[in-house]
């Protein structure tokens, strides 16, 4: 396949417009028209259907602007890893991360690698699913949970975080501590919602579950933690594993902490057709005490 035809149809699948796609590409729209054309001719079926409103996919381009993504994508990949070689992890990572990770974790992380690899840039994105769909435009991504998203992604568990019950020292001398599940239903409840997970039943370390009626249910875990911070209730939320800056010793004291919870997956996950970009493979180098051998 010729890679100048695809991006020619790429770009008219992304805009929805022949003369949008033609600007993007920087070419003139008769060129961008023939290109397709020749693209159409080599598939032998209609890929995009035109009209005096725009230009749409029909059912065989739909199919073909999926795959095509990937192959741009490889095409891209391979130019870079050859041009890389050698040299210093420089360029920019893009990096896909759940959203409401709590700030103070991310700048730990983020200056751990800039401290080994100042050249490295950064593009951070935010989801509330990362692995909810295909993921495209990103380099390396993170998420909760056990499922690797469709496609062909190299993907590996980096570690396991506790997830447990917290309130304020002064929302807990104000409602009481809870001694059992039961008392539970006597408080004002927080809680993060796994991806695929019903917010609403709480875990056993013990195994199972117990439902619950919480007043603010969030995938946001910085947001959850600011509410218990704050004296709202009694959260459910990820251990963030490192204290909040600002605030004293205890500023967040675990509930039941023997009887509620459970551990969630963190993942890695990296498209298969990036993993010998210098910059990705440095990236991953730093984690390989953590990941072992992630199979790259």
């Amino acid at each position: 396949m010729d890679l100048e035809e695809l991006r020619a149809f790429l770009a008219v699948a992304d805009t929805g417009s022949f003369l949008t796609a033609a600007k993007s590409l920087r070419l003139s729209r008769a060129t961008l028209r023939r290109r397709i054309d020749q693209l159409e001719a080599r598939a032998g079926v209609l890929l995009v259907d035109r009209t005096r409103l725009g230009a749409s996919l029909t059912e065989a381009g739909v199919i073909l602007a999926s795959r095509g993504r990937l192959m741009a994508q490889e095409a891209t990949a391979l130019i870079q890893s050859v041009r890389e070689v050698g040299s210093e992890p420089s360029g920019l990572l893009r990096v896909l991360l759940p959203v409401g990770l709590p700030p103070h974790l991310l700048t730990v992380g983020l200056g751990f690698v800039r401290d080994k690899y100042p050249r490295l840039q950064f593009r951070i994105h935010f989801s509330d699913n990362p692995a909810g769909g295909l993921i495209e435009n990103v380099d390396i991504a993170f998420h909760f949970g056990e499922q690797t998203p469709p496609g062909p992604w190299m993907a590996r568990e980096v570690t396991r975080v506790r997830v447990w019950m917290v309130a304020s020292a002064e929302y807990l001398k104000a409602r009481g501590t809870p001694q059992t599940v039961a008392d539970l239903a006597q408080h004002d409840l927080l809680a993060w919602e796994a991806p695929g997970d019903d917010a609403r039943n709480w875990p056993l370390l013990s195994g199972g579950t117990f439902p619950t009626a919480p007043l603010l249910v969030a995938r946001h875990i910085h947001l959850i933690r600011q509410f218990a911070i704050a004296g709202h209730g009694i959260a459910l939320v990820p251990d963030a594993m490192i204290p909040d800056p600002g605030l004293g010793e205890g500023a967040l004291v675990p509930v039941l902490p023997d009887v509620v919870g459970t551990y969630v997956g963190v993942r890695i996950v990296v498209p298969a057709v990036l993993a010998e970009i210098p910059r990705i493979r440095a990236l991953l180098d730093l984690l390989r005490p953590i990941l072992g051998d992630f199979g790259l």
